[in-house]
């Protein structure tokens, strides 16, 4: 079987109603996968990704245990994982609500954890597989005005390490991304988006904008799909030798 062939796998992917995880969906599935487990918020997203393999989709919060419990008990089989639900926004840490904090946080790290939790169960019971983390360039560099959302993926580079250095002998790789800033709802639905998209008169303007603040240029606004084929190859047996490490695909921003 070619190494980035996921015929007769099954993965599970959180957040796979848009951006990102939507984009890992079709991957996977144009890629020969047979069975993808979707989870997340938005019911119709996940009934609008128009996938060939089988499908089993979650409606529900991420962070909710009762949720992990469910998809647990119907999980046998899982040979990869993406863990990628998250929520953003933005503001000085002195204005910062403690409930939109711990919204973030609850969300992003969680969620991951309880996520991560789960497939490693699944994956130890079957004897092998890989998982990704969607961090964020955020995580890596600090940025201002991103306290609750910077250190929730600083938080996930973390633990997708431990549990790297946990799981070396059950033959389960795991691995995080940290991508700048991408062409998704997690940026492009924040109130500080609309509001730039307003000021500037289109939205294709605002994410030059934001791109530029990111890198310096407008190529600093990666689209979905780019960041989806390197999840693959994180995910797929060419990257058999990598564990532990996390793979940042930011256009230079943390330079």
């Amino acid at each position: 079987m070619p190494a980035q062939d996921f015929s007769g796998r099954t993965a599970l992917i959180t957040g796979a109603a848009s951006g990102i995880g939507a984009a890992v969906a079709r991957c996977l599935d144009a890629r020969g996968a047979a069975e993808l487990v979707l989870v997340d918020l938005d019911a119709s997203g996940l009934d609008a990704l128009d996938l060939t393999c089988r499908v089993r989709r979650h409606v529900g919060d991420v962070a909710d245990p009762a949720l992990w419990e469910r998809i647990e008990s119907g999980l046998t089989d899982l040979d990869h994982a993406l863990i990628n639900a998250g929520v953003a926004n933005g503001g000085p840490i002195i204005e910062t609500d403690f409930a939109e904090w711990r919204r973030i946080l609850s969300v992003n790290l969680d969620g991951a954890f309880l996520g991560l939790r789960t497939a490693l169960r699944a994956m130890k019971r079957s004897g092998s597989g890989s998982v990704v983390l969607t961090s964020s360039a955020a995580g890596v560099k600090p940025a201002a005005f991103a306290a609750p959302y910077g250190t929730s993926k600083a938080g996930i580079i973390h633990l997708a390490r431990v549990a790297a250095a946990e799981h070396l002998a059950d033959g389960i790789r795991v691995n995080a991304v940290a991508p700048g800033r991408v062409d998704t709802p997690i940026w492009t639905k924040t109130q500080a988006f609309r509001d730039l998209e307003k000021s500037l008169g289109s939205r294709q303007a605002a994410l030059e904008d934001l791109g530029r603040q990111a890198t310096g240029d407008v190529h600093g606004f990666a689209e979905a799909d780019q960041i989806a084929a390197q999840i693959g190859f994180l995910l797929s047996d060419t990257a058999a030798n990598i564990t532990g490490t996390v793979l940042v695909s930011d256009g230079g921003y943390t330079l």
